[in-house]
């Protein structure tokens, strides 16, 4: 994708990159989509390992591409001094830093918040971790599944008496790299009041605590603890995912009084559309079974097609289960432009659009995840001024 003049909010902003796999650098997706120059530092010997995860073409994953998108990359081996010098240096110029290392780890190099309190005062620390930079369980090494599961995210999935089920994501560090883009821009928006930065403490299993709604209020005020219910919600009736006659699967969510009468009469079912203990959430709750065994009756005696259509003139919610190619083929996708395309060696590539949609000063693609070091000499030479001389010393003592 071409790069285009227009604005963007983030235009003028410098992040430094410091991190791997996913936490870290999808925060650092979240920033560059919306103008921020982000400058990534990698070890000089593979990158960041997400270079070689999953599905590999020509040597890089295809993740890759979409993950590093508008990031330049830059080599350095902070394991020395020179290495951990030019990262000081770049930190010293930039707006914003993101890290995720273990906690500590930065402080050991040197690189932690303190050091910069005097030459960039305004300088945004971001910091994303398992368990946060305080507290018992912070030095504990915490990957996204141990965070989902200590949250109480994973607790509440799957079926009673089973083991929990996780999304085929790595849900936790995504979610976490929302909550860090979002305390990285209240914080940059806070300086232009105070002049000066701060610290983003952001912990996988408290960003996954933050999805859990009523959990908390619940127990405190009525002592319910909240329990696995399958394809269900717990307390609200009917939202269910129910298998059709062609064999695939829709979602329903009838939970409106009204919408509930409008769903159980297109479901051949009057009686219990006019059933007044049915009336209100409160009654259906206590009748879900039989609403819900209705329901599948139903949905097993007509294609999945033919349920949405109906359900859809009858304004009731409903709708398919997707995978990724039904969204390919899928013309709402399309036309919100939720593909974007990119090229990789002379080959297309579809990568997904980054959300939120701004309609004045949209984000964009400008270009895919870059070769590793491919912006060595660009960030140098323009942002620290080295020489070419400086630069090629660098890379003979394998420091770049």
């Amino acid at each position: 994708m071409s790069k285009s003049s227009s604005v963007r909010p983030l235009d003028g902003i410098r992040v430094i990159e410091l991190g791997q796999l996913l936490a870290g650098p999808f925060t650092g997706a979240l920033l560059g989509y919306f103008g921020a120059e982000v400058i990534k530092i990698e070890p000089p010997e593979c990158g960041d390992p997400i270079r070689g995860w999953r599905e590999v073409q020509d040597g890089t994953s295809l993740w890759w591409h979409s993950l590093a998108r508008n990031k330049k990359s830059v080599t350095l081996d902070l394991k020395t001094e020179k290495g951990r010098s030019i990262a000081e240096q770049l930190i010293s110029k930039a707006d914003v830093v993101i890290e995720n290392f273990r906690p500590g780890v930065m402080e050991k190099w040197g690189l932690g918040p303190s050091r910069f309190s005097d030459s960039n005062p305004g300088l945004v620390y971001a910091r994303i971790s398992g368990f946060g930079q305080t507290g018992p369980y912070s030095h504990k090494p915490g990957y996204a599944s141990v965070c989902e599961g200590i949250s109480g995210f994973r607790y509440v999935n799957g079926h009673a008496g089973e083991a929990p089920v996780r999304p085929n994501l790595s849900i936790g560090d995504t979610i976490a790299g929302i909550h860090t883009a979002l305390g990285i821009a209240l914080s940059l928006f806070e300086r232009e009041r105070s002049g000066t930065g701060q610290i983003v403490d952001t912990a996988l299993y408290e960003a996954m605590f933050n999805l859990m709604e009523g959990v908390v209020p619940e127990f405190s005020g009525a002592g319910v603890v909240r329990e696995p219910s399958g394809s269900t919600v717990t307390g609200i009736v009917p939202t269910n995912t129910y298998k059709c006659g062609d064999g695939k699967f829709v979602v329903i969510g009838g939970n409106g009084d009204s919408i509930f009468r409008r769903l159980m009469t297109a479901a051949g079912r009057p009686d219990m559309a006019a059933d007044e203990r049915m009336a209100d959430n409160a009654g259906r709750v206590i009748h879900e079974v039989e609403i819900d065994v209705a329901l599948s009756k139903w949905c097993l005696s007509v294609d999945s097609e033919q349920i949405l259509s109906i359900l859809e003139g009858e304004r009731v919610p409903a709708g398919p289960i997707y995978s990724v190619e039904d969204m390919f083929n899928d013309e709402h996708f399309k036309a919100r432009g939720m593909f974007e395309q990119v090229e990789i060696n002379g080959k297309p590539l579809a990568i997904p659009a980054i959300l939120p949609k701004l309609v004045k000063t949209p984000g964009r693609t400008d270009w895919p995840g870059p070769g590793l070091g491919d912006h060595n000499h660009e960030v140098l030479s323009e942002v620290l001024g080295l020489s070419e001389d400086a630069i090629s010393a660098l890379s003979n003592e394998d420091i770049i």
